[in-house]
């Protein structure tokens, strides 16, 4: 298998981006990969003696195989739970899609797998004129799309879709994550979903009340994993 980086969008925030990261990440390492992911900018850190720590940052450091310190895996760090670019302007930071992307350079395509997860939704603003896209977009990553099933997931998620085509770059699989336990319709919108999304389903996540990376890497389609993990 060549070497392979993807972005992680999310159709919203808090739809689960980071666990079905990590879920793919502990099922690449089942398939014998060697596995790596970077979170570049995370707005909502912790501080701690070591410096800011992001939860979500360092979930994705405990299930890669290849030993990336903090600050190589999330290179931005702000402390307060806002959106991103308000958060920088707080903290008198500048935040730019070239320096977010020079970040990630050095960690990309050194192993089988790796993953980069984004912040937000895909137009999340990085300052005035660019978003966390451009930075995909220079970087050339094609996207694995997490769908946050409840009542509107599709509109949300076809909006996605489209920007992500309109900005030139291959969406290569979507996962759905069920993140709402009284769903109604529930298989019926993952058939919509599934109908209209122009790439293959990689697997849908019930909704679980306590979830863990590998609870998540057994839920997710094992046949459409190993065909996307040979390609």
């Amino acid at each position: 298998m060549a070497r392979k980086a993807f972005f992680i969008a999310g159709t919203d925030t808090n739809v689960g981006k980071t666990l079905v990261a990590a879920g793919l990440l502990v099922a690449a390492k089942n398939h014998g990969l060697k596995t790596a992911a970077l979170k570049p900018l995370a707005a909502g850190c912790e501080k701690t003696e070591a410096g800011l720590r992001n939860a979500d940052a360092l979930l994705l450091q405990s299930v890669i195989t290849q030993p990336l310190v903090y600050e190589q895996i999330n290179p931005i760090a702000l402390e307060s739970a806002i959106a991103p670019h308000i958060a920088a302007q707080q903290e008198k930071r500048v935040l730019s899609a070239d320096r977010l992307a020079g970040f990630c350079r050095g960690s990309l395509n050194q192993v089988d797998f790796t993953l980069v997860e984004g912040a937000g939704g895909w137009r999340v603003p990085l300052n005035p004129q660019e978003t966390l896209a451009d930075v995909v977009k220079i970087l050339r990553l094609p996207v694995i799309l997490v769908v946050g099933v409840r009542l509107g997931c599709i509109n949300h998620a076809l909006l996605t879709v489209e920007a992500i085509r309109n900005d030139g770059l291959q969406l290569a699989g979507w996962v759905a994550n069920c993140i709402d336990a009284d769903m109604p319709v529930l298989q019926e919108n993952i058939h919509s979903l599934a109908a209209r999304i122009p790439a293959p389903c990689l697997g849908v996540v019930p909704w679980l009340e306590s979830a863990v990376p590998e609870t998540v890497a057994n839920a997710l389609d094992q046949e459409s994993l190993a065909h996307f993990f040979s390609m």
